[in-house]
């Protein structure tokens, strides 16, 4: 069973607060294309928006004012962002959280991203994993058997572990139900229903994937 022949990208963005709306900006993006069940390509920066660190946000991810001071402009990261997800289905574990920001630091410099659908890993685990003790992003991967290699809340470690959430749950599909792929439409389809709907719709695509 061949998972992700389609690319889906996924990303992660360390910012300086919740939300764009309040002024907060981002300061390192990972960016991790899935094919076939592995990544194999990344893209990975620190972004220098000359915005303020707060001391929580240094405590929580190791992120100094010096790191993004002396890193990449984002006129510079947000293009070169861009290109690399280009028209790729996009991921990310509360997806809305990172497409926002995505979305308003483009806005910032005039662009649009092309990305063609938007899955989120946290949502899916609901619905494929009902039950479980937590879906945030480090007690999920634990409950899944998938370790951190490196400090959680920097970008590449949280995406790095979140890519493998989203392989972990796509081989569960196909084994759970037969199917002979999985494609990001079907995980864009899915973040669309209740939990209780998931397994009856996947049946009928399994199938029809089979007439």
């Amino acid at each position: 069973m061949s998972v992700f022949d389609k690319p889906i990208v996924m990303i992660d963005f360390e910012t300086t607060g919740l939300s764009p709306d309040m002024g907060e900006r981002v300061t390192e993006v990972a960016a991790l294309r899935i094919v076939g069940g592995q990544v194999v390509e990344r893209y990975v920066s620190l972004i220098n928006c000359q915005a303020r660190i707060p001391s929580f946000i240094t405590g929580l991810t190791g992120i100094t004012q010096a790191m993004v001071d002396g890193a990449p402009p984002v006129a510079e990261v947000l293009p070169r962002l861009l290109d690399f997800i280009g028209a790729d289905t996009l991921a990310a574990h509360n997806a809305s959280f990172d497409e926002k920001f995505l979305r308003a630091e483009s806005a910032r410099l005039g662009l649009v991203p092309a990305h063609q659908g938007l899955v989120c890993s946290l949502k899916l685990s609901r619905r494929v994993f009902p039950g479980l003790a937590s879906y945030k992003l480090g007690q999920l991967s634990g409950q899944l058997g998938i370790a951190f290699k490196s400090a959680a809340h920097r970008a590449e470690s949280d995406a790095e572990v979140a890519a493998q959430v989203l392989i972990h749950i796509g081989r569960h599909l196909g084994d759970a139900y037969g199917l002979g792929g999985v494609d990001p439409a079907l995980l864009v389809s899915l973040n669309g229903l209740s939990a209780a709907k998931v397994p009856q719709y996947l049946q009928k695509q399994a199938l029809a994937a089979r007439r």
